[in-house]
């Protein structure tokens, strides 16, 4: 019997790979400097493509809203196992506390621009649950077991206590609020002394 040839995979040209990356961080930036408000048209000027390119890439706004999302919750996980080991455990919590806040904005703001609601039980949710949570405790234990941050607050916790901060902003600048109250919520988990909040450090060093 004779044998056919194998098809080879067509991998994407690289060209196709940096529109694709492109249109991820426009979406992004769109999504959370308008509240929401962004079109898909405005996604394609700011990554400076067209927009068939944009919908070649992603057929629906839905398509375009996970890739999004997804991009970010695998930046915070690639972010967390940077931070892991790198000195100071409360430091490096504080940092992945910080960068979630501007992930949580993002989603925010594609929630509203989409008029969807992430189900509980979807897969994406259930996705981002799973890589959030191992993102956060790879840095909370070795804050714990230093003995620098209370161990009677689980990374869990933490996690959803932060988000929730951000949640329940309704203005329209609220990040730097909620970076603020990060910085006191962590002082109050250290134990031993604290380490500098963001806005002691600006002072001493303005």
């Amino acid at each position: 019997m004779e044998r056919r040839p194998t098809k080879a995979i067509r991998q994407p040209r690289q060209d196709s790979l940096r529109n694709r990356e492109k249109l991820l961080v426009a979406a992004a930036a769109v999504f959370r400097e308008t509240g929401g408000e962004g079109t898909l048209e405005a996604v394609a000027r700011r990554a400076g493509v067209g927009i068939g390119t944009l919908y070649r890439h992603f057929p629906t706004r839905e398509a375009l809203f996970e890739a999004v999302y997804r991009r970010e919750i695998d930046q915070l996980a690639e972010l967390s196992a940077k931070l892991e080991g790198t000195g100071d455990p409360v430091a490096a919590l504080r940092a992945f506390l910080q960068a979630l806040v501007g992930m949580v904005a993002t989603k925010k703001g594609m929630i509203k621009a989409l008029a969807i609601a992430i189900d509980g039980n979807s897969e994406i949710s259930c996705y981002s649950f799973t890589t959030l949570s191992a993102a956060m405790e790879r840095l909370h234990a070795p804050a714990a077991e230093s003995g620098r941050l209370r161990a009677d607050v689980s990374a869990d916790e933490i996690l959803q206590t932060v988000v929730g901060m951000c949640l329940a902003r309704r203005e329209e600048r609220w990040e730097p609020a909620v970076l603020r109250l990060i910085d006191v919520f962590v002082d109050g988990l250290s134990l031993g002394e604290a380490e500098p909040s963001r806005q002691t450090r600006n002072v001493r060093s303005g």
